[in-house]
């Protein structure tokens, strides 16, 4: 969808055609925060680690699925310091579950259709709550798996990430947002991939 350019607000010409959506599913209101990537680090894992297991001992067999997904979840790629862990559960719009996210401090920071993320009051962990068995659950691993294994597709989204990353943004989600050529581009070569190599996602933990 080409940008809309609307006027009345910040710069004259200032594209904020996210602005009215972002003020409906945030809790807490827009963030214009810088966007730094940084070098691989062998902690993200570790911390990944720690909050799988605090999640699953929480919810039990409520958690069909906890995975480490985004770019801390790959070898050798530049990342935003924001741990991604991916939930899945059969309900991801259950108040029940949100409340028991929120005792345990991961405040709810985003309402959608189908999706809850929560992440730490620190910022350093975001917790994505999608459906069981949804094209999101499957999407999100497979994307993983296929940057964790092409050089080439990995070079190329962070010289994607760190040209926009240069940028100045309203709200981070307008970064998110401008990344989504690019991962469409490497998306149709992930799928390609599964095609042919019979990839599937692996049982659940």
């Amino acid at each position: 969808m080409a940008p809309v350019h609307r006027h009345g607000e910040g710069d004259p010409g200032e594209d904020i055609h996210l602005d009215a959506h972002l003020d409906t599913v945030l809790v807490g209101g827009r963030e214009a925060r810088p966007v730094v990537l940084a070098g691989p680090d062998p902690r993200w894992p570790h911390v990944y680690e720690h909050h799988r297991r605090a999640l699953a001992g929480l919810l039990g067999d409520r958690a069909r699925r906890i995975d480490h997904v985004g770019s801390t979840a790959v070898p050798g790629l530049a990342a935003k310091t924001i741990v991604d862990i991916q939930l899945t559960v059969e309900e991801p719009e259950d108040d029940e579950l949100v409340a028991l996210l929120e005792a345990a401090r991961y405040p709810l920071r985003v309402r959608e259709p189908g999706h809850r993320m929560f992440r730490t009051p620190d910022g350093a962990v975001q917790v994505h709550v999608w459906r069981a068995g949804s094209d999101d659950e499957r999407r999100h691993v497979l994307f993983r798996d296929w940057l964790r294994r092409d050089p080439d597709d990995r070079v190329r989204y962070e010289a994607t990430k760190r040209a926009l990353a240069a940028r100045r943004w309203r709200d981070t989600n307008y970064y998110a947002e401008a990344k989504g050529p690019v991962i469409r581009e490497i998306m149709a070569r992930a799928e390609r991939w599964a095609a042919t190599s019979g990839w599937r996602l692996e049982e659940p933990r």
